[in-house]
């Protein structure tokens, strides 16, 4: 059994396949290899650190969105502010939430693997300095090219002037943002790489952090929201700031030393490179076609921008805390066992990885279906947000949440790519979804206003796992699917059923005027506990094994893995 690493490698071949497949143990059953359980288990812990600091980043993430829509509702000024900070924004997400690093981490870890520790942080070194140039450059060229880049990603904000000039002048503010996002991305890869998962998890706390500060300060500098806006975009960059400084002092522990002499450009680049394109495109493309929802949102009735983004961040909080961890988590592993050609385990790493995130986001999205009108009351209205924003939120959030499966799995099929260093086939598949969506909701938008943006995202989203997991087949060889599906099959019966329950006591535990704010939080939260009480019963009289692997790590009862 082998793999060839080389670029020039053939998409659709079958580099992994070595004929008793169909044969062979149980992917999610089998723990006849003691190393490979031990990877498990550190692959379970760190996305355990990682889902833990992401969810305090979401929870400030809430808090901070509740400060905005509180000062800025619904209208000119929230909107503006959506779709200037979607423009840098969508760099961080590109960059910051490891879509870098997908490109960086096989390259690294395959250098660290066959040349040793100094070569490959004399490597990382060179990419640090020729990025903080790259981006240097980037930052420069969004501040000058600030009008044209609204006309493009929010055409119809050009119909008022006074939106589409707060709108550039927010971009200008918080296009440098891209240089401190991105070399976070950078040194996050490196320290997944070391084993290092907790600081660069952490960071977007302190986003949330600066820019509550910010707009705090500067509604007691002035009741203008103009000049409260514009503090809350200087937050951005403040953010920025404490993000990467957070990440030095780790580095340094690590015995990464990022002052040593290095060269411009190192010979390794090159690979980096060759996937960097199609790696941004391919696995970005919930970001891409976020962006595509916000370029026709644009040219809806006023506030649809502003509907859109309130959903869409109720959707990151479980998308943030279970798939885009569990897919940070499993990247350096993926990685590694590539570099050592172990292709049984990593048919073993996808089965274990995927059956873990939809086990966590098929109750999650259920629950978001059931409880979405109150918790967004909950979180959102407020002040200049009210019972109609409220709603057209919510409507939002039910077609969102309908893709929520398919958002989560995603990143965890690309991460097997790319550990192959297969960024060709995940790009052509990613052009197909693009197309998709922007076709979708140009054809949905007019009958079903943002609520059709939201739908089309989701069943773009649907088409492409379906194409990646195809391809993945043919890559990879048979992945065990009978029980991958048995799996899944039996957590969607236990949300479903749990949907049921909390449907029924949402009726008692909820007050029967709708309520709002924190008149809600008791029983969103019963909901929320009862629900969790009944999947977990039912998960557990299912024998579901995702159920018992939680508990195990929760207890600290796996096996031992190695230092």
């Amino acid at each position: 059994m082998s793999i060839n690493f080389d670029k020039s490698m053939p998409d659709g071949g079958h580099p992994c396949t070595d004929g008793a497949e169909h044969a062979g143990p149980d992917p999610l059953t089998d723990s006849s290899d003691p190393s490979h359980a031990g990877e498990n288990v550190r692959m379970m812990r760190a996305a355990g650190v990682v889902g833990g600091a992401t969810l305090l980043s979401r929870i400030l993430g809430a808090v901070r969105d509740i400060v905005i829509a509180s000062f800025f509702g619904a209208g000119l000024t929230s909107d503006a502010f959506i779709a200037a900070f979607r423009i840098p924004n969508l760099l961080r997400r590109l960059l910051g939430e490891g879509t870098l690093s997908i490109a960086f981490v096989p390259v690294y870890t395959d250098v660290l693997y066959h040349q040793g520790r100094t070569e490959a942080d004399r490597m990382a070194t060179s990419a640090i300095r020729l990025l903080a140039l790259v981006l240097l450059g980037c930052a420069l060229f969004g501040i000058v090219a600030a009008p044209w880049l609204v006309r493009l990603f929010a055409p119809g904000f050009a119909e008022s002037a006074d939106k589409f000039e707060l709108t550039a002048s927010l971009t200008r503010i918080m296009f440098p943002y891209v240089i401190f996002v991105g070399l976070l991305a950078l040194c996050m890869g490196i320290l997944n790489v070391l084993g290092h998962f907790a600081a660069p998890a952490l960071a977007p706390v302190f986003l949330n952090i600066a820019m509550i500060a910010a707009l705090c300060l500067g509604a007691m500098w002035s009741m203008d929201q103009n000049v409260q806006v514009r503090w809350l975009a200087f937050g951005v960059i403040l953010g920025g700031v404490l993000q990467l400084g957070l990440q030095i002092p780790v580095l340094v522990r690590s015995r990464f030393r990022f002052w040593k002499k290095a060269p411009l450009w190192h010979p390794s680049f090159q690979r980096i490179l060759l996937m960097l394109g199609p790696v941004l495109l391919g696995a970005a493309v919930y970001q891409i076609n976020s962006l595509v929802v916000t370029l026709l949102a644009s040219l809806l009735p006023q506030g649809s921008v502003s509907y859109l983004y309130y959903a869409d961040r109720l959707v990151q909080f479980p998308l943030g805390i279970f798939g885009i961890a569990t897919a940070t988590a499993i990247l350096p592993t993926l990685a590694r066992q590539a570099a050592a050609q172990q292709c049984e385990a990593m048919r073993q790493t996808f089965a274990h990885a995927i059956t873990l995130v939809f086990f966590i986001t098929l109750p999650s999205m259920v629950g978001l279906i059931v409880l979405r009108e109150p918790i967004v009351a909950l979180l959102f209205q407020r002040g200049a947000f009210d019972a109609h924003s409220m709603r057209l939120t919510a409507s939002a959030l039910l077609y969102y949440c309908t893709g929520l499966w398919a958002f989560s799995g995603i990143r965890i099929v690309l991460n097997v790519f790319y550990a192959l260093k297969d960024a060709r086939t995940p790009l052509r598949i990613s052009l197909i979804a693009i197309a998709a969506n922007l076709i979708v909701g140009a054809l949905l938008m007019g009958p079903m206003q943002h609520n059709g943006l939201a739908l089309a995202l989701s069943l773009s989203s649907v088409f492409n796992m379906a194409l990646l997991t195809v391809a993945l087949r043919r890559k990879l060889g048979a992945l065990g699917w009978r029980a991958i599906c048995t799996s899944i099959v039996k957590t969607a019966m236990c949300a479903a059923l749990m949907g049921v329950c909390v449907e029924a006591v949402s009726g008692w535990l909820l007050p029967s005027d709708g309520g709002t704010g924190l008149q809600l939080l008791p029983g969103v939260a019963g909901c929320a506990f009862i629900g969790t009480l009944v999947f977990a019963g039912l998960a557990h009289a299912l024998k579901l094994p995702e159920m018992r692997k939680l508990l195990d790590i929760v207890r600290k009862n796996s096996p031992a893995t190695p230092a």
